[in-house]
């Protein structure tokens, strides 16, 4: 199933909100993000699928504050909710 919601991990922990707007909205409309706090990645919602997959093409790999991001679809979490976001995870290895 398709989602317009990405992971985006590897983010240098000063990365902020505008600047992931930035880089995310020149491939189309950002619904939403939804930075974690010291952990190092965020939540970005498009407000198109079709955006969502221009926006991972383009910007998994590439440079943002000095950090080499990587950009996935979100998936939903298996199991219980442990205080994440809203259910959503991309980590396999995830220590929650």
């Amino acid at each position: 199933m398709k989602t317009s919601k990405l992971y985006v991990g590897n983010l240098n922990y000063q990365t902020d909100e505008e600047q992931l707007r930035e880089a995310f909205s020149q491939h189309g409309t950002v619904s939403s993000i939804n930075i974690i706090e010291g952990r190092g990645f965020a939540f970005v919602e498009m407000e198109t699928v079709e955006a969502a997959e221009k926006a991972k093409e383009a910007l998994d790999g590439s440079q943002l504050d000095d950090r080499s991001i990587r950009v996935d679809e979100a998936r939903p979490k298996r199991g219980g909710d442990r205080g994440g976001d809203r259910g959503f995870s991309q980590r396999r290895d995830s220590r929650w």
